[in-house]
């Protein structure tokens, strides 16, 4: 299975995950990492590290981070250099982690399920626009 490990400002991590929970139930093989405000690069590189440890059975690991060039991404990046197992996706949302926990049972190509993540991630960013239905009278009137 592809580990998934999630990562971000503050409690990003641990609530997203919470949300992921409760739509699709605990997962296997996935780890959070929040980047809490007591936290110095040290300290997230270590718990990174860690996160990273106790998905050493996976074969691939895709790390989900809040914005591309904030500290838990650039970290991340550093640990993933030069290593070819683990990708690295920014911007998540919630869409697109629960399409990957729910497809990762059944797709073994991470680069895949990494493009499938984007493309559900950018389809659910959307603009609600509220439109007022005009109802016509009948020609009689009613």
């Amino acid at each position: 299975m592809i580990g998934l490990l999630v990562t971000g400002h503050a409690n990003f991590g641990s609530g997203i995950t919470s949300s992921v929970n409760l739509i699709a139930g605990e997962q296997e093989a996935y780890r959070y990492v929040d980047f809490l405000p007591t936290y110095g690069i040290d300290e997230l590189k270590a718990e990174l590290e860690k996160a990273l440890d106790e998905l050493k059975d996976c074969e691939k690991v895709i790390i989900f981070t809040d914005l591309q060039g904030g500290t838990p991404f650039n970290v991340s990046a550093q640990i993933a250099h030069g290593k070819d197992n683990i990708r690295i996706i920014a911007g998540t949302n919630l869409p697109m982690l629960v399409e990957i926990v729910m497809t990762r049972k059944f797709e073994d190509d991470v680069d895949a399920l990494v493009e499938t993540s984007l493309e559900t991630g950018k389809e659910q960013v959307v603009k609600y626009e509220f439109k007022q239905v005009v109802q016509e009278e009948s020609e009689d009137g009613i």
